[in-house]
């Protein structure tokens, strides 16, 4: 403590009650900053919905698209596995059929060589 100074009860009390006082005046409410112009939370809350409507609206096109690109690629497949069913066949059939005619040949020499025998 400072004894330089003259300090009596008086001043004590008085500082001590400008103390107390600036401690209370933190917790009293500050005046506020009004706004220029008032929230229109209607408006906020339309533009909010409006927003959700735009994003499942593209969602749901999206999904269309995806739907309709499946489709498509299921056609394909489908359209190909057609194809290799047809080709298959027609391999099948052209193997027949030249077998059939070695057949045809191989019996047709065996005829002629059994006439070139005789």
């Amino acid at each position: 403590m400072n004894h330089a100074k003259k300090i009596d009860f008086n001043e004590r009390l008085s500082t001590a009650a400008d103390a107390k006082k600036a401690l209370l005046e933190k917790f009293k409410p500050k005046p506020m900053i009004t706004a220029v112009e008032p929230i229109d939370r209607a408006a906020r809350l339309e533009a909010e919905r409006e927003a959700v409507r735009v994003a499942r609206a593209a969602e749901k096109e999206a999904q269309v698209a995806a739907r309709a690109a499946a489709a498509e690629a299921a056609r394909r497949a489908a359209f190909a596995a057609e194809q290799a069913a047809l080709e298959s066949k027609r391999a099948e059939r052209k193997d027949r059929k030249s077998l059939q005619k070695m057949d045809a040949q191989q019996r047709r020499a065996e005829r002629l060589a059994a006439y070139s025998k005789a």
